[in-house]
């Protein structure tokens, strides 16, 4: 039986603003989320090319993520991860995606909430 090989781009301790949250003031007022991704694709062929247009580039992916949000209310984490695991998988092809988001400071003697979820392409 062949073993399937997944590569992993990897995207640590992104900062996006957004609007996050349930309560009126989280509704009104942009909160930091810290975003930590990891994205299953071959980086075969862009390892033989040396081509980033043969892999999922990073920058494009911040970019992105930075503008989507910027843009976007969501009322809880959960809903906030699935959003950026479908955007990867859809929109950059992603085979898999591994999606932690987190709030800071949200809770008195906490450093950060948060969530982490893990999804795959439909087959």
């Amino acid at each position: 039986m062949a073993h399937s090989r997944m590569d992993i781009i990897f995207i640590e301790d992104l900062r996006a603003s957004t609007l996050i949250g349930i309560y009126p003031r989280e509704k009104a007022m942009p909160q930091t989320v810290e975003i930590s991704l990891q994205i299953g694709t071959s980086t075969a062929s862009a390892g033989a090319s040396d081509d980033i247009r043969d892999t999922i580039d990073y920058s494009v992916v911040v970019d992105r993520l930075r503008a989507e949000l910027g843009a976007r209310h969501f009322n809880l984490l959960e809903r906030l991860a699935e959003y950026v695991a479908t955007l990867l998988l859809e929109d950059f092809g992603a085979t898999w995606v591994r999606v932690s988001i987190a709030k800071l400071g949200m809770m008195r003697g906490v450093q950060r909430v948060g969530v982490v979820i893990e999804r795959g392409a439909p087959a």
